[in-house]
């Protein structure tokens, strides 16, 4: 399958900033890309680096105007299944800025008693999907998983960070990774979760609105706070415009009742 994506952001800083970008797929992906950060059409370098499971984020000093960025790629094969650490386990089982698993320890067990493995994963991707509405604009970026609970209605970020955390209150490794997602209606960065099972990372999507088998791996770590596609320090920065696209030649049918891993 031969998948491509696209990310134009157009911001306006108002004095000297440092911005971390994260948009380019992670680094296992074999792809072919291409990154132009203009200020004022001026071509700006940026720093890389590599953060957990393969997330690349792009270092920039700007100064106060325009800074337009744009981003293309095209994914062909599948990426590696991704390694596990004993840390990863560790890391993915505590309770988070925007997964507060603690909080809804009580929840979750009362919800979801007796059951495990994948009858335990289809429980909750079921529940959450269908006790939550999807709002486009329901929710702030400061709201976490007891918050949408209480809400019962968000968009896919704070579907992953409910579904992370009921899984990691029966101890089950979750953590959130931000996707390109071809088939993906209304088009956007995507978010899902990952649940460790069977040995594996298994991609848990409470939305359903895109094929799990066709999206593209860009950032990976605990919620929403380590997977950002922007964040910025110094003067503030506005985003004026974002604008994403994801294709696959051939769009997956998905089976739900089926396993899937990120590729």
């Amino acid at each position: 399958m031969k998948r491509s994506a696209s990310a134009h952001l157009e911001l306006e800083a108002l004095g000297p900033a440092e911005l971390v970008l994260s948009v380019t797929v992670a680094a296992d992906a074999s792809a072919t890309e291409l990154l132009t950060i203009l200020q004022n059409g001026v071509q700006l370098p940026y720093r890389e680096t590599l953060d957990q499971h393969g997330t690349r984020l792009q270092l920039i000093s700007v100064q106060a105007g325009r800074i337009d960025i744009d981003y293309t790629v095209e994914v062909t094969g599948e990426s590696a299944a991704p390694e596990v650490s004993d840390i990863d386990i560790v890391r993915y089982l505590r309770p988070s800025r925007y997964c507060e698993s603690d909080h809804l320890w009580a929840t979750a067990q009362a919800e979801f008693r007796g059951l495990t493995g994948t009858e335990l994963l289809d429980g909750i991707t079921s529940w959450v999907g269908w006790h939550l509405s999807y709002v486009p604009g329901a929710s702030l970026p400061t709201d976490g998983a007891v918050r949408t609970l209480l809400a019962r209605q968000g968009v896919c970020r704070d579907y992953a960070h409910l579904v992370i955390a009921f899984l990691r209150a029966h101890d089950v490794p979750a953590r959130l990774v931000s996707v390109y997602a071809p088939g993906l209606s209304p088009m956007d960065f995507h978010a899902v979760a990952e649940a460790y099972l069977d040995g594996a990372w298994q991609v848990v999507d409470a939305t359903g609105l895109a094929p799990r088998q066709s999206l593209m791996r860009i950032a990976t770590g605990r919620d929403a706070a380590d997977t950002a596609f922007l964040s910025s320090a110094g003067a503030a920065v506005l985003l004026n415009v974002l604008t994403v696209t994801a294709v696959a030649d051939v769009l997956p049918r998905d089976d739900v009742s089926q396993l899937a891993r990120l590729r």
